[in-house]
């Protein structure tokens, strides 16, 4: 780790400090000097936790459980006049006379890297217009201020100044946190994706990849892991084999987190996987094992989507899972069809059909061809001509040409029932 405090008496924080590294509120927080506390900075700063936390910084292991208030508690059994204390506390309590207050304390602004910090860190809690000049800081003091000049940045719609901030903070963070380089590569490689830059993003989730590794950040990691799945998963309509890529991001992000640990991360890997399992054409028997896997996943995406917390990815779960279930071999075939009905029914009783009749005409013919497969054939011509009639009028003639297709196999069956019984 290279020491990047420097010899000047006015040097009050001791560095580097974990910032960025771990989730808010804890990523804002500072370490304060005591004993045995400098192993755990370190540790902290390349994002490996400790076996334990000394009691002067039980305030730190209160915020990375997330919990503000008993983080707080904790400060109050600390000097007050300490300004590294009182800097933590207006993190978890902002305040804008505090930070009047800070911002002008002789002891602050001796330290240029802790008043620094403390303007940085009022432009992150919207008490002041914009971060200082990035350029009078080093190592993760430096990458703090590019990380935010880099949201003033995307606030102001300047997505090339927010990458170059990206890439510059990233850059002094390496020399001290590699964790701090990793999270802030990982901002990095998402907006470049967003700008359209495939193939420097495909390169920068792997370096942000790379950087956590090893590192106590699973959550971080596995995020990756998905935003980097999600990214080949769509390049792979243009190139098939950028699929397993996919799938091999999913199964890492996967093996990182659980329901319990990371649920959103884990629900949205799940319901990836499914669909990519789905994607891929089956050319042997032994490639519809893939659909029972498929479906075990979108269920486990299930569990954690719903209509009112996520109503587009439970929509489209829902829908990937009803599609395999009508199509998954299995002894319980009429079972999984009807089980695939219930789930269209689902979705339809949550769309809304004057925003998206073209939506409920897809889910509507899914339905009225699962309902067909069971027989229930005047169900499922009420359900086919509904979508047809929606596609005609938005001339979708691919659509509508599917959707006469079943029809015509529904009026083949009846006929034949017909005859038999006749």
């Amino acid at each position: 780790m290279v020491d990047v405090s420097t010899t000047d008496p006015r040097t009050l924080l001791s560095r580097p400090q974990p910032l960025g590294v771990f989730p808010l509120p804890a990523g804002f927080l500072l370490i304060v000097d005591g004993d045995g506390h400098d192993g755990v900075r370190e540790s902290l700063a390349a994002g490996k936790l400790p076996s334990a936390f000394p009691d002067g910084l039980a305030y730190y292991e209160r915020a990375l459980g997330g919990d503000a208030d008993a983080a707080l508690a904790e400060l109050d059994r600390l000097d007050p006049a300490d300004p590294v204390v009182r800097i933590n506390r207006f993190v978890l309590a902002p305040d804008p006379a505090e930070l009047q207050v800070l911002v002008t304390d002789p002891v602050v602004t001796g330290d240029p890297a802790l008043h620094g910090l403390v303007e940085t860190l009022g432009f992150a809690v919207g008490l002041r217009p914009s971060p200082p000049a990035s350029d009078a800081f080093d190592g993760e003091v430096a990458a703090m201020v590019h990380a935010a000049h880099a949201t003033a940045a995307f606030e102001r719609g300047d997505s090339a100044a927010a990458i170059e901030h990206l890439e510059e903070g990233a850059q002094a963070a390496r020399p001290v946190s590699a964790a701090l380089a990793g999270q802030l590569m990982g901002q990095l490689a998402n907006a470049q994706l967003d700008e359209g830059g495939v193939q420097r993003a495909s390169v920068t989730f792997q370096a942000a990849i790379d950087a956590l590794s090893g590192t106590d950040l699973h959550v971080s990691r596995a995020e990756l892991h998905v935003a980097a799945g999600a990214m080949f998963q769509e390049m792979s309509e243009a190139a098939p084999r950028l699929m397993q890529k996919a799938i091999d991001h999913y199964h890492q992000a996967m093996a990182l987190v659980t329901a319990d640990t990371a649920p959103e991360t884990f629900a949205i890997a799940n319901a990836n996987l499914g669909l990519a399992y789905l994607t891929i054409p089956m050319h042997e028997a032994s490639d519809q094992l893939r659909v029972g896997v498929a479906v075990q996943s979108m269920r486990e995406a299930l569990a954690y989507f719903t209509p009112e917390t996520h109503p587009g990815r439970w929509s489209s779960t829902q829908l990937n899972l009803a599609n395999a279930l009508v199509y998954m071999p299995s002894k319980h075939q009429a079972e999984n069809i009807a089980e695939a009905v219930e789930l269209y029914e689902e979705v339809l009783a949550h769309r809304d059909r004057d925003a998206d009749p073209q939506g409920c005409a897809r889910v509507l013919a899914n339905q009225g061809n699962a309902l067909a497969h069971l027989g229930a054939f005047d169900d499922a011509k009420a359900r086919l001509h509904e979508a047809r009639a929606i596609f005609e009028e938005f001339e979708e003639h691919d659509a509508v040409m599917a959707v006469r297709s079943v029809l015509d196999e529904v009026a083949k069956h009846e006929s034949l029932i017909r005859q038999d019984s006749a």
